[in-house]
């Protein structure tokens, strides 16, 4: 029995089996291509998940750093106020010993122009224990003949003031405590700028997130990771944790 031309049952079965063995391997092709997308999504929240995990661990390194030297500025600040203070109240004190001084050392000069031997004696009597070492240094140069002898007492070696010398030291160090606190303060503005980077790196990640393609994702991740380096850069560049 004759069939319709182009009809033959062997060719058609023949055109059946090909058929099913292409959509079994578009349906093999599509798994597969599932299976890929699946890959790169686990492998892009895997390094999301990491740099997120880094950037947190940086971030509280980086703010807690911030904070004790910001502290360590207040305290450095406030320090040198006090000091500062102190020493103000000693340079008063040595101001009015110095202009005791002059005024007992006046009195005294007065009464040596006037000749009056009693009138030194009693303005002699006067004088600190501390500017009469410095007098009588002062009057062993021969101050009367000697040309080149110092114009006063207060300006011999002898001459010597202890609450100056103490006011002088704190405001040195006073001095110190300042500069330190303005590099404190200094040491916590790049901690505080650090996190600002750290800051634009979560940002990336979650708006990484929106993105269904790859390699956008894949883009915000690296560029993120950048930022992250360089914090960590300049993270070691600065000093450590503040002493105390």
């Amino acid at each position: 029995m004759l069939m319709a031309e182009g009809l033959d049952p062997i060719e058609a079965g023949k055109k059946l089996h090909e058929h099913g063995e292409s959509q079994h391997s578009e349906g093999k092709a599509g798994a597969g291509h599932d299976k890929a997308e699946d890959r790169h999504s686990r492998i892009v929240q895997i390094c999301e998940a990491v740099l997120l995990a880094l950037v947190t661990v940086t971030a509280a390194w980086a703010g807690y750093s911030a904070a004790r030297w910001g502290t360590a500025s207040r305290v450095d600040i406030a320090r040198s106020s006090t000091q500062r203070n102190i020493a103000t109240r000693d340079d008063l004190t040595a101001l009015t010993l110095r202009n005791f001084d002059s005024s007992t050392f006046n009195a005294w000069f007065i009464a040596f122009t006037l000749n009056s031997p009693q009138k030194e004696a009693i303005a002699i009597r006067r004088f600190r224990p501390q500017f009469r070492v410095a007098f009588d240094a002062w009057m062993a140069t021969d101050p009367l003949h000697n040309p080149h002898a110092p114009p006063g007492p207060t300006y011999m070696p002898q001459y010597k003031l202890p609450a100056q010398a103490q006011a002088n030291a704190l405001d040195n160090d006073a001095n110190a405590k300042f500069n330190a606190g303005n590099q404190a303060a200094l040491t916590s503005d790049n901690y505080v700028r650090i996190t600002v980077f750290l800051a634009a790196v979560l940002f990336l990640v979650g708006i990484g997130s929106s993105f269904k393609l790859h390699g956008v994702r894949y883009a915000l991740i690296t560029f993120g990771s950048v930022l992250l380096i360089l914090s960590v850069v300049l993270i070691v560049r600065q000093p450590g944790l503040p002493s105390g």
